[in-house]
């Protein structure tokens, strides 16, 4: 799983009928360390209800599909809503 934040939602006109009723976010991934970006920003479904500004997990590729019950064609899905984590540098 990956970290990002939500920084919008996308709408579309025309989509896929299995994406119907499904929420479409903009996420921004993170780095673990510092929470900086990390490359661009992804538009992903969202599987549980993620709001604006949450940092959250994300999946991408067949993990993506699975997140949801009727396996809609989608590349990227949000799969948790992250409280809080811990880093431990073991280099010192």
């Amino acid at each position: 799983m990956k970290l990002a934040r939500v920084v919008g939602r996308v709408f579309c006109a025309r989509q896929d009928p299995a994406i119907d009723g499904k929420t479409l976010l903009l996420i921004q991934p993170l780095r673990w360390d510092d929470e900086s970006p990390l490359g661009d920003p992804v538009v992903a479904a969202d599987a549980v209800g993620a709001g604006a500004s949450e940092k959250v997990f994300w999946v991408a590729s067949r993990e993506a599909a699975v997140a949801f019950q009727d396996l809609p064609p989608v590349d990227a899905a949000v799969v948790a809503i992250v409280e809080g984590h811990q880093i431990r540098d073991f280099r010192n």
